[in-house]
């Protein structure tokens, strides 16, 4: 088992993930953050200012990365110590396990991380990859991160950037789909607050309807569109030469390729 993580820079995402564990019932104890510049830590986590402090600590035993991927060059030198004998987790995005590999050599094992924001209530999906870890650290390692929602090995690192662009970017495109469906509605007369509060009750009981149902969203769909009805005309219009899926995979590559162009310092 994980006795204590620290985090490096709690931001957005780490602290999103933070608060899920801590909701999840987890410990204050087992989680610690370096971060020189957060104004406070949860009541029970330490919060260091300086590696120096982290390491005089030396309570933890796995440190999770949760700055930019473009400041790894800059920061890995100073963590040295840090990771040493570790387990390194990272939130770095398009950053390779082999990338890893080389910033922290001294660690004993490299783990990718991509959570979304609903971490913070215990509903994401989270995505694994890893290297070193043996067979009962990866059951303790996937205890922890499934507390966030739902985890998941992937074994194929070469679809990291894909799986990413899914499951870790897609709140932001289902945020933008539910402003555009009120938005939609705006333009053809509804008033601005009820729209918003109707597209979003909308897609709310959507989701919770369709992770609970027997068959797919597809089917789902089906079942709403009544043959020449309402719902159906405006389903052919999302059908039609399957625009919708055609704009939603030109999304996801779009930001797969990103993932990759991070990777090499783009």
């Amino acid at each position: 088992m994980i006795k204590q993580l620290l985090i490096v820079g709690c931001g957005n995402m780490g602290g999103a993930m933070l608060a899920g564990w801590l909701a999840a019932g987890l410990e204050p104890s087992r989680f610690a953050i370096l971060d020189p510049a957060l104004p406070e830590a949860p009541a029970g986590v330490a919060l260091y200012r300086s590696s120096d402090e982290a390491v005089a600590a030396g309570a933890h035993d796995a440190v999770m990365l949760g700055f930019k991927p473009q400041q790894l060059g800059a920061l890995a030198p100073g963590l040295q110590d840090i990771t040493s004998g570790t387990s390194v987790f990272s939130l770095l995005a398009g950053i390779t396990r082999a990338q890893l590999g080389a910033a922290f050599p001294q660690a004993d094992a490299h783990i990718r991380v991509m959570p979304n924001l609903a971490a913070r209530i215990n509903k994401s999906p989270v995505i694994l990859c890893e290297s070193g870890l043996g067979d009962g650290a990866r059951d303790s390692v996937f205890a922890l991160f499934d507390a966030l929602g739902s985890a998941v090995w992937l074994d194929d690192e070469t679809r990291f950037d894909l799986v990413t662009a899914l499951a870790g970017s897609g709140p932001g495109f289902v945020y933008r789909f539910i402003d555009a469906l009120a938005g939609a509605a705006v333009d053809l007369g509804v008033d601005e607050p009820t729209a918003a509060k109707l597209a979003l009750a909308t897609v709310e009981g959507a989701s919770a309807l369709a992770s609970s149902a027997d068959v797919g969203p597809a089917a789902l769909a089906d079942r709403v569109a009544s043959p020449g009805g309402m719902t159906r005309e405006g389903l052919n219009v999302l059908d039609d030469g399957a625009a919708l899926r055609r704009l939603l995979t030109a999304t996801l590559r779009a930001t797969a390729d990103k993932g990759a162009a991070l990777s090499q310092g783009n």
